[in-house]
């Protein structure tokens, strides 16, 4: 009866655990450039005199999916895709340096090349300014490039482009860092401009994982209204048989 009811709560909880991951994939199934947030679980024995039969399931991060997002052309100078494991650079909130893969770049009243929500895009040599009026081109190796009405065009810097070799970490911002702090610029770093790279999250598997986690879920919570009437059960037999 007792493990019953370890394993039956144990069970409610991961499977809440793992609606809200679900739930906060779907909700990003239009972002630009979002990463699908994975999840799993892991068995953990309870330990102690008396416990070694009862066991609890462990949320597991392991990151994020990272296949690529489908491509669509935007034909505007200032969206770009990144390429293959290409990451853009951009100074989160905090002042760190950040990576996405969210390429809707736009220019700010300042005239500095800013991205998603208005953060700043990080040059290999500094800020990007954009002079007034400017059209702006951005090749596939990231030179930013602006005419002025009139004027011949001129190099306005170049984006850093980064690769890592493993996983990056999510933050809570929901931007990109390395574990053991900034990366370098990677030449070979290539993207698409006039296109965006949309979000990676299937809507058809992630509507089909969430009727799952749901039937887990209440199949878990019948095992516990299944262990309480059986608790009952036998406190009557006992209780009768005093």
């Amino acid at each position: 009866m007792d493990r019953m009811i370890y394993l039956s709560m144990s069970g409610a909880k991961a499977a809440m655990q793992r609606q809200e991951v679900i739930s906060h994939n779907l909700a990003n199934v239009s972002t630009t450039g979002f990463r699908e947030q994975m999840a799993a679980f892991r068995s953990v024995p309870v330990r102690g005199d008396g416990a070694s039969t009862r066991a609890y399931a462990l949320e597991t991060t392991i990151g994020y999916n990272q296949a690529p997002g489908p491509i669509q052309g935007t034909g505007r100078n200032l969206d770009v895709a990144m390429k293959g494991n290409a990451w853009l650079a951009v100074q989160a909130l905090d002042g760190t340096e950040a990576y996405t893969r969210a390429g809707a770049l736009d220019v700010n009243a300042e005239g500095l090349l800013v991205g998603r929500n208005g953060l700043q895009v990080m040059g290999e040599g500094g800020p990007i300014t954009v002079p007034p009026n400017a059209q702006v081109l951005i090749g596939q190796d990231g030179t930013v490039t602006g005419t002025v009405p009139g004027g011949a065009p001129q190099n306005l810097g170049k984006l850093k482009m980064v690769t890592p070799e493993g996983a990056l970490n999510r933050g809570d911002d929901g931007l990109f860092r390395a574990a053991n702090g900034d990366l370098d610029a990677d030449p070979a770093a290539r993207l698409q401009d006039g296109a965006l790279e949309g979000s990676n999250v299937s809507p058809v598997e992630t509507m089909v994982a969430m009727i799952s986690a749901a039937r887990q879920f209440e199949h878990q919570m019948k095992l516990l209204q299944s262990s309480e009437k059986q608790d009952q059960q036998a406190s009557r037999l006992l209780s009768t048989g005093g």
